[in-house]
């Protein structure tokens, strides 16, 4: 990418910046004088998948009730 640049890589540059310039203002966004609590939760079902018999782990963080970071996954 960086020793070869193409048109193709010019114009995913341009939609990026095109993007981030859009979105720039969206996020998470506290304010003062309200609580700022951090819950997390996490689960496990060992072999519960009876086709495969594969466990699934997962888990979900939250920081005053918006989701932050969440996984959900199955044993290889």
């Amino acid at each position: 990418f960086m020793q070869e640049p193409h048109e193709l890589h010019w114009k995913a540059t341009k939609q990026i910046l095109h993007y981030v310039r859009g979105t720039y203002a969206d996020g998470i966004h506290y304010h003062g004088g309200v609580d700022i609590d951090l819950i997390g939760f996490t689960d496990s079902d060992w072999a519960g998948d009876l086709d495969h018999r594969k466990s699934t782990s997962g888990y979900s963080f939250s920081l005053s009730s918006g989701p932050i970071s969440w996984s959900s996954k199955k044993q290889n």
